[in-house]
């Protein structure tokens, strides 16, 4: 069974990306030609994927204008509103599962970038979610959780890795919540207690990107043919 739905996290304010988040989302700004959002599309289309939910709240009009309903890419694209106030990403998800269905599904965060194929993610997994886990950032030194084998442990006992924003959920892991606003690490916390958070590795190119600077020094990796996504 492939898996054939994936989530879009695309409803936060980007304060760190002023001023170019003033007028435009995050997931909307350019970079190597196309919105950021737009790689997300083209690589979940080139995996299989037939059906993109995207949360959205901070300008949320300006997603069907850009996007549509996905046709371009071969997709099916429905929104997700959060309302004025976004439910952060456990409260956006739990949102979403009513249009997500009950099958496990991708989720990634709509602004980061990467190189990373979303068609090696597990259509099968024994777990609550699978997570991608990338070395630490400078901006995240600490990381996340430990990789175990293929289990995520929240402990100190070897090499701690971060948590890349790419990765496959059961509706499962937030489906007993109530709708609301929530983040996802105390579900996260709540599955390695029971040994059901599984993960992997990946070594690749991956960027978070925060700042205007962080996105003019991407651009100018992309130029120069540093980085590849």
């Amino acid at each position: 069974m492939m898996l054939r739905s994936a989530l879009l996290f695309a409803a936060g304010r980007g304060e760190r990306m002023r001023p170019l988040t003033d007028a435009t989302p995050k997931p909307l700004l350019k970079i190597g030609g196309k919105m950021l959002i737009e790689h997300h599309l083209e690589k979940l289309a080139a995996a299989g994927i037939e059906h993109v939910v995207i949360n959205t709240s901070y300008l949320a009009e300006q997603f069907p204008l850009a996007l549509g309903d996905g046709a371009r890419w071969d997709l099916r694209i429905t929104y997700s509103y959060e309302g004025a106030q976004p439910l952060e990403t456990g409260g956006g998800m739990r949102r979403a599962l009513a249009l997500l269905g009950a099958a496990p599904f991708i989720a990634v965060s709509a602004d980061i970038v990467s190189d990373y194929d979303y068609a090696r993610l597990p259509a099968q997994i024994d777990a609550l979610a699978h997570l991608v886990m990338v070395p630490n950032p400078d901006f995240h030194p600490r990381g996340d959780f430990r990789l175990d084998g293929t289990r995520l442990r929240d402990d100190d006992i070897g090499e701690r890795l971060t948590f890349g924003n790419i990765g496959v959920y059961r509706p499962e892991l937030v489906a007993a919540e109530a709708d609301g606003c929530f983040k996802l690490l105390p579900s996260f916390q709540r599955a390695m207690r029971e040994v059901r958070l599984s993960g992997e590795r990946y070594d690749g190119f991956w960027r978070n990107i925060g700042t205007p600077a962080q996105l003019i020094a991407l651009e100018q990796e992309l130029s120069l043919g540093a980085a590849r996504i």
